[in-house]
C-alpha cells in the first residue's frame, strides 16, 4: 500500500475512535437536491439483473433520479459495475475461467482484463447455486453482460438528450483500499472519467459514495474532488452516527447514506432516526439510507409503499436506494399530488 496511503488512513481512524478516450463529453447540468431523490439501486435491480445496462435503462425509464454503479476495478484499469470485488455470484465465470480461480475459492475481478471479462454472461444473483431473490429475473439465462462505468455514463447521458430527463449517476467506490493493494488506483481513474464527461463542482449531477472514510477524504482533500461526497454508513458503523463523528463528516462530505437499520429498528421503532436524521440535517448533510425491496420487507410492513412513505415523509429522509424505482416514484407523485 503506498505509504501516504497508509497515513491518511490512520489520521481518519484515530478521528473516529481505464476506459476509452472521451471524444465529446458533454457537462451535466445541475440536480436539484432539495426534492426527494429515487435512487435506483444497482440499476431496476428488482426487475432486472444488477449492474447491466438493461437495468440502468429501465431505472431511467421508470423515473429514478439517479442511478448507482457500484465501481470496481480491472486488471488493465477499466472502471466496471460489480457489486462484489469477486465474480461467481452473478457471472458464469466458473465455467468460462475454471482456472483463474485464487487460493481463497474466488474469481476476482481485478485479475481479469475488460476483454476478458465480456466473455462472462451476467445473471440474477445466486447463493451456493440458488437464486438470492427467487421472484426476480430468471438466473438461467446468458443475456447480460458487465457495462465499464463509462459505458453506464454514454447510456444515461444518451438517454437524458433523448428524453429531456436529468437523471444522475450515484458511483460507489467498492474496497478502495483493497485496490490499493493491488496496485490499482480507483479513485484517480474515477475522477479522471467523471471529469472528461463534465461531472464537475459542487453542483454537479452526481453523488460519489464510500463506506471508507479515507477514500472520501483522499477524493476531496489529496485529489481536489469537489463534486457531492457521501459517507456511507453500515449496521455495524455505529461509531459513524455519533454527534462527534457527524461533526467530522460534515467536514468532507455533503451527506450520509445509512443502513435503514440505524433509522428503524426490525420491529419497526424509529428509535434512532430522531437523532441521525435531525442531526445530518442540522450540519447541512443529506440523509440517503438503503435498501428498499418489494421482496424483503420488514415483518411489521405490509408493502414497499407503506415503507418508502414512512422513511421519506415521516422521518424524513432526502432519499432511498430502492431495487423498484418504480414504486418510489409513485409514492413521491402521489404524495406531492395530495
Amino acid at each position: 500500500m503506498n505509504h501516504a496511503w497508509h497515513l491518511l488512513a490512520a489520521a481518519v481512524m484515530m478521528a473516529f475512535t481505464g476506459c476509452a478516450t472521451v471524444q465529446h463529453p458533454v457537462r451535466t447540468a445541475p440536480a436539484d437536491h432539495g426534492e426527494k431523490l429515487v435512487i435506483a439501486h444497482r440499476g431496476a435491480s428488482g426487475y432486472l439483473p444488477e449492474h447491466t445496462l438493461e437495468g440502468y435503462a429501465m431505472a431511467h425509464a421508470q423515473g429514478a433520479h439517479y442511478v448507482e454503479p457500484d465501481v470496481v476495478m480491472t486488471a488493465d484499469g477499466v472502471l466496471i459495475a460489480l457489486h462484489d470485488l469477486t465474480l461467481e455470484a452473478t457471472t458464469n465465470v466458473q465455467e468460462i475461467f475454471p482456472n483463474r480461480i485464487r487460493h481463497d475459492g474466488s474469481w476476482y475481478a481485478a485479475d481479469f482484463t475488460f476483454l476478458e471479462l465480456q466473455m462472462l454472461s451476467v445473471h440474477e444473483r445466486t447463493r451456493d447455486s440458488r437464486q438470492v431473490y427467487p421472484g426476480r429475473f430468471p438466473a438461467d439465462t446468458a443475456l447480460f453482460r458487465i457495462p465499464s462505468l463509462e459505458q453506464i455514463i454514454q447510456l444515461i447521458q444518451g438517454l437524458n438528450t433523448s428524453t429531456g430527463r436529468n437523471v444522475g449517476i450515484y458511483p460507489e467506490i467498492k474496497s478502495s483500499r483493497w485496490h490499493r493493494d493491488q496496485g490499482l488506483f480507483i479513485e484517480e481513474a474515477l475522477l479522471d472519467l467523471l471529469n472528461a464527461y463534465g461531472y464537475e463542482g459542487p453542483k454537479a449531477n452526481i453523488f460519489i459514495q464510500s463506506f471508507e472514510p479515507e477514500s472520501l477524504l483522499y477524493l476531496r482533500n489529496t485529489l481536489g474532488a469537489d463534486m457531492p461526497l457521501v459517507q456511507l454508513i453500515s449496521a455495524r458503523q455505529s461509531h459513524l452516527t455519533t454527534a462527534a463523528a457527524l461533526d467530522k463528516i460534515a467536514t468532507y462530505a455533503d451527506g450520509i447514506g445509512p443502513s435503514k437499520a440505524l433509522i428503524e429498528d426490525v420491529r419497526g421503532s424509529p428509535v434512532r432516526n430522531l437523532f441521525l436524521v435531525t442531526e445530518a440535517h442540522a450540519r447541512g448533510l443529506v440523509v440517503h439510507p438503503y435498501t428498499f425491496r418489494a421482496d424483503q420487507l420488514p415483518r411489521h410492513t405490509g408493502s414497499l409503499e407503506e415503507e418508502l412513505e414512512r422513511f421519506l415523509y415521516v422521518y424524513g429522509v432526502d432519499g432511498v436506494f430502492v431495487d423498484f424505482p418504480d414504486a418510489a416514484v409513485r409514492v413521491i407523485n402521489e404524495t406531492v399530488g395530495e
